[in-house]
């Protein structure tokens, strides 16, 4: 099976806006990952989130996978936000009437359901801290990418 990334709307915010500081550093990731036949997935998730700002026709969605937001996930996402929830010492009672589980928990239960995908590719340092309480936790099966770093000290041997 070959791998995939899952990018979070930040990678597309920074990829479709040329002053952003970080505009390089995802054309050159998106670049790479289209060159090396690395598959390269979007959440519903994200794009809900990228159209708040933005219209879906920029989102360059021939060289991307949709992937629904569906059962499984949210069985995942509601495993995950307990374990967040639980590390950051928040009471079933500070949740009530009812628990929101922000997005970036469900996008995570969807990198870590889906089997083909190995990194989460984003420019949101708060994911790091989240991702860490879970490998803590239960060890998820991806990893983060961070786009402030350049590509090529990502990937220095391929």
């Amino acid at each position: 099976m070959k791998h995939s990334v899952l990018l979070d709307t930040s990678f597309f915010i920074r990829l479709l806006h040329d002053g952003d500081p970080l505009h390089r550093n995802a054309i050159d990731y998106f670049k790479y990952f289209a060159e090396k036949g690395i598959a390269m997935k979007v959440s519903t998730i994200s794009i809900a989130e990228y159209c708040v700002k933005g219209t879906v026709d920029e989102l360059p969605l021939r060289k991307l996978q949709i992937l629904p937001f569906n059962f499984d996930h949210s069985k995942k996402a509601g495993e995950f936000a307990k374990l967040i929830f639980d590390s950051k010492g928040v009471s079933w009672d500070d949740l009530k009437p009812r628990a929101i589980i922000p997005n970036d928990t469900k996008l995570f239960a969807q990198a870590d359901t889906d089997q083909s995908v190995t990194h989460f590719v984003t420019s949101d340092s708060r994911c790091k801290k989240v991702h860490e309480i879970l490998n803590h936790a239960i060890s998820v099966k991806f990893q983060i990418i961070d786009i402030s770093v350049p590509y090529n000290e990502v990937f220095r041997h391929s």
